[in-house]
């Protein structure tokens, strides 16, 4: 059988905001149940956004449209890393389980902008 990718497979910034989802839930099973519709439910809104957005910006013709999805990714990474903050405030998590996931923050933050810039390049030349 043949192996096929999307062309969004291939990003590493993809794969590294699929790992970012799959850790964030991760953490959520920390959180006390009162919190499951209220802070849980947007921290699953906003970290599944990031490797969402990434892909279906490369659905995208116009490289405008791509660059805008890349941005909503970016949005919804420094959305996921205001929650964490407000989690470890509350008491949800410890510092260092923040200190470990912004680590991996940062990196999709940096693999992001890149795209972007990349994709800029493209219109501007």
């Amino acid at each position: 059988m043949e192996s096929f990718q999307f062309q969004f497979e291939k990003l590493n910034a993809w794969q590294e905001a699929r790992k970012l989802v799959t850790n964030v839930y991760r953490l959520l099973e920390k959180f006390p149940k009162t919190e499951n519709y209220a802070l849980c439910d947007q921290l699953r809104r906003a970290a599944i956004s990031v490797p969402s957005n990434i892909a279906e910006g490369t659905g995208r013709m116009a490289v405008k449209e791509q660059i805008h999805f890349l941005e909503i990714a970016f949005g919804s990474l420094m959305e996921v890393y205001c929650q964490l903050q407000i989690a470890v405030d509350l008491g949800y998590i410890t510092p260092d389980d923040l200190q470990k996931t912004k680590k991996e923050i940062f990196t999709t933050s940096k693999l992001i902008s890149g795209l972007r810039t990349s994709k800029a390049t493209q219109i501007n030349g």
